[in-house]
């Protein structure tokens, strides 16, 4: 009489059995848990790495509409209001088919300020600043700086002060001085 072939798991009653799984080659879950982990992994390390930077983020554009900045054309007018909490509103122009970019914001110190969003160190690289905080922090060497020192110390690795008014409840940026800069945005940002 042939032995007859087993089909399933040796002991009928095992816990993999009862939970729906196999006892015998493992079970789905644990292989599905093993994907699960290491697609996390994969996705923190591309976050760590800023591959996602940007992809959440408004453009500038229409961080300027929600903001209610208007253009005129000569000036730049950024609401005094949207400044308030603290964190830099980053903008840009398109002057001469290059798109030349800069930041407004207001410091801890109370003090609305602007500079382009480059510095004439690491200008080449297009990379501008980003805000942590009370610092703005150079894209592309990490170099930290005060946001209360923004528009007054100049050079190095500084953002590059950017000339502006403030007048009924608003900041008033000439066009000409934006443009000013533009030698700083010789390279296209990626």
């Amino acid at each position: 009489m042939k032995e007859k072939e087993r089909t399933s798991c040796p002991v009928e009653t095992s816990p993999a059995k009862k939970a729906g799984g196999t006892c015998c080659g493992g079970s789905h879950g644990a292989r599905l848990a093993i994907v699960v982990i290491l697609l996390l992994a994969g996705f923190t390390v591309l976050g760590y790495t800023g591959v996602f930077d940007g992809l959440l983020k408004k453009s500038s554009a229409e961080g300027a509409k929600a903001a209610g900045v208007t253009e005129t054309a000569d000036a730049v007018k950024i609401p005094l209001k949207a400044l308030d909490p603290g964190k830099a509103l980053f903008l840009s122009l398109e002057s001469e088919g290059r798109r030349l970019y800069y930041f407004a914001l207001k410091s801890k110190d109370g003090a609305y300020r602007a500079a382009l969003d480059t510095c004439d160190v690491c200008f080449r690289t297009n990379r501008g600043y980003r805000q942590e905080g009370d610092q703005m922090v150079c894209n592309n060497c990490g170099q930290k700086f005060a946001c209360d020192k923004v528009g007054e110390v100049k050079g190095g690795c500084n953002p590059h002060p950017l000339a502006h008014k403030e007048a009924a409840g608003v900041m008033v940026i000439r066009k000409v001085d934006i443009v000013a800069g533009k030698e700083y945005f010789a390279r296209k940002r990626s």
